[in-house]
């Protein structure tokens, strides 16, 4: 991350590198109206409580004279030259000196003055203790109802489900952690999704996680919120659905072929009838391509759980661990060739019908009977060939 760092007039508590306890690092982005106000009531608060600490202010190229306003106030100024609120947070926290790091916005809706009951939970063992408004209190006019009533209650009852985070406000602005347990997750959105991928990763990662209740007051600033709702909220539903292969892949890709098997299986012997709608061998065939479709989507959800393991984005997986010492390259190969010889099989069945028929105009609904299953044995043993010379080839790294 490239960045630069200036000094501001700290007091004695925030000038001392060494031994500090906490930073407080705020992201900025023309934020003249009240980062002063933010960083003196965090400076305030470090004093009042006896912590020794230092403020951060992450500038991420403010044009309004937000950086001076801040050093005047004793912050430190850490220039970030990639835009983000990720990529100003990030940079805020590498260049922060303290055991822990309270993060909270520059805008005045969060208040600084809490920060003693965040490093209180820090100092009982916590990894990460997160703010939590609605158990706190949201101040008349601080949420707009479409973020309040709709975007946080969906966007955190997915990621709790999805992951089985404890969090109950995936994001709050204003929670604390202890920065050497946060850097190990290796975080890397550069985003308003930060601050979901920082909560999905210390939960998958088995960091102890808690909440406070917190209080958010209305924007003070004299210009318009950065935050689009609907792009940053598209933002933080996709790196969910990214982050978890078995919701986006493998649960749908296992409804398919469940679907498409039960459906094939009443089709095979003949026509059926509901009502007056008759489902015959056009249902079967789309029953063939939703069984394809879902196996090779509960094959590219292994693919990308290995991979996410890999590159350090998921933990380990003991199951998926287990699940490898029998499903070797060696048995892929066996299964896809068996698949592949059924498949051929019904193929040689359908062309003795045509034999038998002296190569003359055939039952359609009979042969595609034995047909369509031949092409799905048939692409499913070479899905499976492939597939496993794929996993092999992951699983190199591993070994």
């Amino acid at each position: 991350m490239n960045s630069t760092v200036e000094m501001g007039a700290a007091s004695g508590i925030t000038r001392e590198q060494g031994g500090l306890e906490l930073s407080v690092v705020m992201p900025c982005l023309n934020e003249a109206a009240t980062v002063g106000a933010c960083v003196k009531k965090a400076m305030d608060a470090l004093e009042l409580h006896g912590i020794r600490g230092e403020v951060i202010v992450a500038d991420n190229g403010s044009t309004d004279g937000s950086q001076q306003i801040a050093r005047e106030f004793g912050a430190r100024v850490v220039a970030v030259e990639k835009r983000g609120y990720g990529s100003a947070l990030q940079s805020g926290i590498a260049a922060a000196h303290g055991e822990f790091i309270l993060m909270g916005d520059a805008d005045d809706t969060y208040d600084f003055s809490q920060l003693n009951e965040f490093v209180a939970k820090l100092r009982e063992g916590y990894d990460l203790v997160m703010g939590n408004r609605f158990l706190g209190k949201i101040m008349p006019g601080a949420m707009p109802p479409l973020h309040r009533y709709l975007g946080n209650p969906v966007l955190t009852g997915i990621g709790r489900l999805f992951f089985k985070s404890p969090v109950r406000d995936f994001h709050c602005g204003l929670r604390a952690f202890r920065k050497e347990a946060i850097e190990r997750l290796g975080l890397r959105t550069l985003g308003m999704e930060f601050a979901s991928e920082m909560v999905v990763k210390a939960t998958a990662f088995g960091l102890r996680v808690t909440e406070i209740p917190t209080t958010l007051a209305p924007d003070r600033r004299d210009r318009a919120p950065h935050l689009r709702t609907w792009r940053d909220g598209w933002r933080h539903l996709r790196f969910l659905l990214l982050y978890s292969p078995r919701w986006l892949f493998l649960y749908p890709g296992i409804g398919l072929v469940a679907l498409g098997m039960v459906v094939s299986a009443l089709l095979l012997p003949g026509p059926r009838s509901i009502g007056k709608v008759v489902f015959d061998v056009h249902t079967l065939l789309f029953a063939a391509m939703a069984i394809l479709i879902g196996f090779q989507s509960v094959v590219f959800a292994m693919l990308t759980k290995i991979f996410a393991i890999s590159e350090g984005l998921l933990p380990e997986d003991p199951r998926l661990t287990r699940m490898f010492r029998y499903l070797t390259l060696e048995v892929g190969l066996i299964v896809g060739a068996l698949l592949i010889f059924a498949g051929a099989g019904a193929w040689v069945l359908g062309l003795e019908a045509w034999r038998i028929q002296e190569f003359g105009p055939l039952d359609s609904e009979k042969t595609l009977r034995i047909v369509i299953p031949g092409i799905v044995f048939f692409t499913l043993g070479f899905q499976v060939v492939l597939s496993s010379f794929f996993l092999s080839v992951l699983g190199m790294s591993r070994r």
